[in-house]
């Protein structure tokens, strides 16, 4: 365990000013609060801040960051409080504390929607101060390195974490080296095999190709010492994770793998990085399409460095990096290494977010919170960027627009603004029309066009691939059907104005909107579109004194119309075979749940009969839809919930209505078999409306019967007579 001595001197190697007095006291103020507690692997708990502060040493962070790592558990874990850390360490190491002890269950949990709204909060937290995550990065790495002391579903769980979350934030925020351990360990703990394998064949590799390493190497430095060009080279190798990442992505085996070594240049300036790209193309042969120059066009995580791929000595393909070690230093730690947050000074918000890209980005994600996305959508959209590498495009003005890999016109149009990629009906990619679905590349100068009064499909959403692309599509479907509730709404409203001889205006409306529980008028008809809201009770908010005469239900029989047992009355459309084309009829269909003037229809394959456990499936504009519970056609509307209603019948005892039903005979074909099947139905006194018959072979025929019957239990006798007759093989009812 670290000496309280060491972490001093540990900060005062790369900041001489150090506060010694606020370390020495966190230090012994850490060490007596966690007194006797434990961890898993039975060391003191006490180690655990002390190893989060020596891997943020390690980035040469602040003296307030190095303070509140060795504090980062004791509000949560000991009797500590914010008001005792305050006094004794002032507000600004106070408040890094807290927002690390609000973010401690933060770890991944059953529930997606928990994991979600924790990731929400860890975010929030993170833009009032980026330091919350340096910190609580440092303490997931910490725990990775000793996660073999857990237990096994708790390995899989926070391995699973790391890698879905933890890691890709880290390398968004351009700190790669701990993006690289971060993957590595919780590789080696989700899939041991397969790391042990790779890990395997990396050793062999290294053995078997070290000499030429080497070469290539030296090769490399004197040829730019010659050229007097001061460089460091070093061989590099892939990580084990980005190895068996490769190899899922594109599905090739570890032998076809052309770039698992590569090597690193690290010069003095930017001058000399371009310098040593002419000795390197000079000398060897040019990989086409290798080329990358992310110091002119960063990175959004602030990465800077030129790659290029070439055929060197023995014909060995050779990767390289070229950068300066400034560069060099951002690319390993990222966000970690912005001067803002050296020497003792404190990160201003404003500045880094006009210095960091990596920054602005966050900045970015974490304004999505304020759009209306739920803790899953925005924890999804979240991980759609962590996870993607990105090309850099321009609109026609030359702005540059830099994108996950694999981005559409459509996510361009939603970078450059949600209005542009809301209105957006077509694209041209370099001057050449192309479909919006098209995967964008680098380089690709984008022009979007576009046309007023445009609603982006909701298909789109299956299409981009970015979050904030996702999210306002979303949204902007929301706010259609919003506006189709309402249109339908105000037709219903209006009607029931008229109706009850009474004027209607938005004026006379507003003024009582709060007897009716909305903030707006347009709530108002959403909610009578919806069915969420009686037309009548909207007319009597606006006249108190109107009292609507309702005439109770006849008792039609069969064949009548009529109103069969309504509380609300709702028209039935249905077909009528051979008359073509949809008929209104005073039919209704007895119905509790549903409110409102909706037409109510029922399905139109195979309908529903009272004893069905029944849904309603709501469509703006054009009203409610019955299933059964049991048709395959609900599947469609699994991932619209909003339009699920719950309803139920609504028959008295002792009437006999008819309603639709369908089932599917299998029978002999021979004659008198069809008399049969329709003597047995009339039998029972039920009634058929339609059959369609269809030769199943010469032995066989198959029929489809839509019938009218009282109920379920109706249905089922009928079904049941059916199948004892000599001349049928099969019976079953149909829904959907």
């Amino acid at each position: 365990m670290m000496r309280q001595y060491e972490l001093v001197d540990r900060v005062r190697r790369y900041n001489p000013q150090a506060d010694e007095a606020s370390l020495n006291r966190a230090y012994v103020y850490a060490m007596k609060a966690h007194g006797a507690q434990k961890r898993a692997s039975g060391d003191p708990y006490f180690s655990h801040p002390l190893e989060v502060a020596a891997i943020l040493t390690d980035m040469k962070l602040d003296d307030a960051t190095i303070v509140a790592a060795v504090l980062h558990d004791t509000i949560e874990d000991t009797d500590s409080t914010r008001e005792e850390i305050d006094r004794l360490f002032g507000p600004d190491i106070a408040r890094l504390v807290d927002g690390l002890t609000k973010l401690k269950k933060l770890d991944l949990v059953s529930k997606r929607a928990a994991q979600a709204e924790n990731f929400r909060k860890l975010l929030l937290a993170v833009a009032e101060d980026v330091r919350v995550l340096l910190v609580k990065l440092a303490d997931r790495l910490h725990n990775m390195r000793t996660l073999q002391y857990m237990a096994p579903e708790k390995r899989a769980r926070v391995a699973e974490e790391t890698l879905d979350i933890y890691a890709p934030l880290a390398g968004r925020m351009g700190m790669q080296g701990m993006r690289d351990e971060l993957e590595s360990l919780a590789f080696r703990h989700l899939m041991p095999d397969a790391y042990a394998m790779i890990e395997s064949r990396l050793d062999d590799l290294r053995q078997k190709n070290g000499k030429i390493i080497a070469k290539i190497e030296k090769e490399l430095a004197d040829e730019l010492a010659a050229r007097g060009i001061e460089a460091q080279v070093e061989g590099r190798q892939k990580h084990p994770y980005s190895v068996w990442r490769k190899m899922e992505r594109k599905s090739i085996a570890f032998e076809q793998l052309s770039d698992i070594f590569g090597f690193r240049v690290i010069v003095s300036s930017v001058e000399d990085c371009y310098r040593v790209i002419g000795v390197v193309h000079t000398k060897w042969a040019v990989v086409p399409g290798r080329f990358k120059d992310y110091i002119s066009t960063p990175k959004q995580n602030d990465y800077q460095s030129i790659h290029t791929t070439v055929v060197g000595p023995g014909r060995q393909r050779a990767e390289l990096q070229v950068r300066t070690a400034a560069m060099q230093d951002v690319a390993r730690n990222g966000i970690a290494a912005h001067t803002l947050y050296k020497d003792g000074r404190v990160a201003n918000r404003e500045t880094l977010a006009n210095e960091s890209r990596a920054y602005q980005w966050l900045r970015r994600t974490i304004g999505l919170l304020a759009e209306g996305d739920t803790p899953e959508e925005f924890l999804e959209h979240t991980k759609l960027e962590l996870f993607h590498d990105q090309v850099f495009c321009f609109t026609p003005k030359g702005r540059l627009i830099a994108l996950p890999r694999g981005a559409t016109p459509i996510d361009f149009a939603y970078a450059v603004h949600t209005d542009v990629g809301n209105s957006a009906v077509g694209a041209k990619i370099n001057g050449i029309h192309a479909p919006l679905q098209s995967q964008l590349h680098n380089g690709d100068e984008v022009e979007i066009a576009r046309a007023e009064n445009q609603t982006p499909p909701a298909v789109w959403e299956s299409i981009v691939i970015t979050g904030k692309a996702r999210s306002a599509i979303r949204r902007a479907t929301r706010d259609a059907v919003r506006a189709q509730y309402a249109g339908l709404g105000r037709q219903i409203v209006t009607r029931a104005f008229e109706r009850a001889a009474k004027a209607y205006s938005d004026d006379k409306l507003k003024k009582v909107l709060p007897r009716l529980a909305r903030g707006s008028i347009e709530d108002v008809l959403a909610a009578v579109g919806r069915g969420e809201m009686f037309s009548g009770d909207v007319v009597k908010a606006v006249y108190p004194e109107f009292t609507e005469e309702r005439k109770p239900p006849s008792s039609p029989s069969r064949g009548e119309a009529g109103w069969f047992g309504l509380q609300k009355a709702a028209s039935l459309v249905f077909k009528i075979p051979g008359e073509g084309g949809e008929q209104q009829t005073g039919h209704s269909i007895p119905i509790r749940g549903i409110q409102g003037d909706l037409p109510v229809r029922f399905a139109p394959n195979g309908g529903a009969v009272p004893g069905d456990r029944i849904v309603g499936i709501l469509t703006p504009g054009e009203g409610i839809t019955i299933y059964p519970i049991q048709s395959p056609d609900l599947t469609a509307f699994d991932e619209q919930p909003e339009r699920w209603l719950d309803v139920r019948w609504d028959i008295e005892d002792g009437r006999h209505e008819f309603f639709p039903a369908r089932i599917m005979i299998t029978a002999i074909n021979e004659p008198g078999t069809l008399g049969t099947i329709a003597t047995v139905i009339g039998d029972l006194a039920a009634n058929i409306d339609n059959i369609v018959m269809n030769p199943l072979s010469a032995d066989f025929r198959e029929l489809i019967i839509d019938i009218e019957v009282n109920d379920l239990k109706h249905l089922n006798a009928i079904m049941s007579q059916l199948r004892a007759r000599p001349v049928v093989n099969k019976v079953e009812r149909i829904n959907g």
